[in-house]
């Protein structure tokens, strides 16, 4: 959620971002309006506290008829302080269902509108001329089956629609793709991390995943827990409730992880092939920093989803993601759009947001700092303080990215040239072959 200083003090700010975002403006004046009775309400509360606490001295110090008016007092201020505490306990909880209907506070020059309304910041790559080579692209489907290393038909009769399994080159070649994210990360100084793909509620609402997607999560029930959709859940909840240490830089972490996504309000979109399925892997980039190095770490997240972009030898496009198709936390967001070529079109491969202070806030993570640059005293001493950090996220790869390795690499006989950048980790291997009949 966002600090609701911030909303106090530029209320004009925060409704600008409600309305980029498409959102209505009044949830503003509405939060204020809770702040309000949040604050009088605690203030009431705690002179009622006060003059119960300091009435224990004048009784003891009375006789007759004043102690017998101060005795009446004690027993209605008991009353009242239950009931102001009451109320100011439900003011609070009121401010804070409300504050989690607000989105992040979105960054100066997102695009304003919906989810075709993003900005094009620049295309890599030229699509290739399949007609001037002689012959018409397969889909990933028909490729994947003709190569036989996808089988949908089986995954549908086994766990139903969204569902398939990947076969000898094919999972191999998945597990080829997080390799190669994974060895990147290790370059770049990112930790790897095995992590948790069940998280409690507090780490999924924390993360910003329970506000208005929901209807998107997998929950269990009889475990309270959910099953994550990405490994940025669990990434975010890595330091929940802690006070870090930035003094060296920023904190960087990377994790590939099973992910499980409902798809709920996707029925029709991308039912053929494995672009939009229940289950998938996916290697995600994940930092921890100081607000005013937000920025700077988003660039270089970008930066580092581009560098495997390029190794795999996909045409692409990076677009700057319009306020309206953001996601809650995220006050800015950078898309790069992989190549279909049977489909014409450019389709999400990866994504970096960064969330500011948005996520950190809810799960309570924080960095000391000197009193000068500080948010308030802390409890470090003096000329120390605590400030909520910054997060920011980056998917390096999914399974989704087969798509568009498979269809741009394809040739005339069926065959898939394998990029180079890949060959390593598939023992040298430069092509898939068709399977024999």
């Amino acid at each position: 959620m966002i600090d609701i200083k911030l909303v106090r003090e530029t209320p004009e700010v925060v409704r600008r971002s409600q309305q980029a975002r498409g959102e209505d403006p009044g949830i503003v004046d509405a939060i204020l309006a809770a702040d309000e009775t949040r604050r009088s309400s605690l203030a009431a509360f705690e002179a009622a506290r006060a003059r119960q606490k300091a009435i224990g001295k004048e009784v003891a110090a009375a006789s007759g008829a004043a102690k017998t008016a101060l005795l009446a007092e004690v027993k209605g201020l008991a009353e009242q302080v239950k009931t102001l505490d009451a109320a100011a306990t439900a003011a609070d909880a009121e401010l804070g269902t409300l504050a989690r209907r607000l989105g992040n506070v979105i960054i100066d020059g997102v695009p304003a509108g919906g989810e075709e309304d993003y900005r094009v910041l620049e295309t890599v790559g030229m699509p290739r001329d399949f007609a001037a080579e002689g012959f018409q692209p397969l889909d990933h489907v028909a490729l994947g089956e003709g190569l036989g290393i996808l089988d949908i038909e089986r995954g549908s009769r086994v766990a139903g629609s969204r569902f398939y399994y990947l076969k000898g080159d094919g999972a191999r070649l998945e597990t080829a793709i997080m390799m190669l994210c994974q060895q990147v990360a290790h370059e770049e100084g990112h930790v790897a991390l095995a992590v948790p793909n069940l998280v409690k509620e507090q780490t999924m609402a924390g993360a910003g995943f329970l506000d208005s997607h929901a209807d998107e999560v997998y929950y269990l029930p009889a475990d309270e827990l959910y099953l994550t959709g990405t490994s940025e859940v669990a990434l975010a909840g890595f330091h929940l409730g802690e006070i870090l240490d930035l003094s060296a830089g920023p904190l960087r972490y990377t994790a590939t992880s099973t992910c499980y996504r409902r798809e709920a309000g996707s029925h029709g979109k991308d039912t053929r092939g494995i672009f939009r399925t229940h289950q998938f892997q996916k290697t995600e980039m994940f930092v921890y920093c100081r607000p005013e190095d937000a920025q700077a770490e988003h660039a270089r997240l970008l930066r580092i989803e581009r560098r495997i972009l390029d190794a795999v030898e996909i045409p692409y496009r990076v677009i700057d993601v319009a306020a309206g198709d953001l996601g809650g936390p995220a006050a800015r967001k950078f898309d790069c759009e992989g190549w279909v070529p049977t489909q014409e079109r450019y389709r999400e491969l990866t994504s970096t947001s960064n969330c500011t202070t948005f996520q950190a806030r809810r799960l309570g993570i924080r960095e000391r700092v000197t009193v000068e640059s500080g948010e308030g005293q802390g409890a470090g001493g003096p000329g120390t303080a605590t400030r909520i950090v910054a997060t920011l996220n980056g998917t390096m790869a999914t399974t989704r990215w087969l798509v568009a390795i498979l269809e741009n690499h394809q040739q005339p006989d069926g065959s898939v040239r394998i990029p180079q950048a890949l060959q390593p980790f598939l023992g040298g291997q430069d092509m898939l072959k068709p399977a024999a009949r």
